[in-house]
């Protein structure tokens, strides 16, 4: 199994950016597929969520702001990210959630124990 982020880079506030995730060696239509964000010194949160069959969800701080997508014919899960604040700073995770739905929603480590696999991260720094 791998996942492949990129896209991250540093943008002005008020910029946009969008995330890539590129999957490979699992059946990518058959789960479930997340962002999770690290701020330094906060730890992990999780940040974006859509099923196998394509329901989604954001955390408070995103919503009306950023939007997730999956493009099965690309093995691919995208975060479409605008109006970007300075406490966005963080590297963001691409995740595959062990199954084609379920509890998404994490904080810290128990991250890494609901999510089975992980990509390598990209950072994100929005800054004038």
């Amino acid at each position: 199994v791998q996942l492949v982020e990129s896209g991250g880079g540093l943008v002005q506030p008020g910029g946009s950016l969008t995330l890539s995730c590129e999957t490979s060696g699992f059946d990518f239509g058959r789960y479930a597929m997340a962002w999770v964000r690290e701020v330094p010194g906060k730890g992990l949160e999780w940040t974006a969520y859509i099923s196998a069959s394509g329901r989604i969800d954001h955390a408070d701080f995103v919503k009306a702001r950023w939007i997730i997508s999956r493009d099965s014919t690309k093995n691919s899960v995208y975060l479409h990210m605008n109006r970007l604040e300075p406490d966005d700073t963080a590297v963001y995770y691409c995740a595959k959630l062990p199954g084609s739905d379920g509890r998404y929603y994490c904080f810290g480590e128990d991250c890494r124990r609901l999510y089975d696999a992980w990509g390598q991260g990209a950072q994100v720094t929005v800054s004038s």
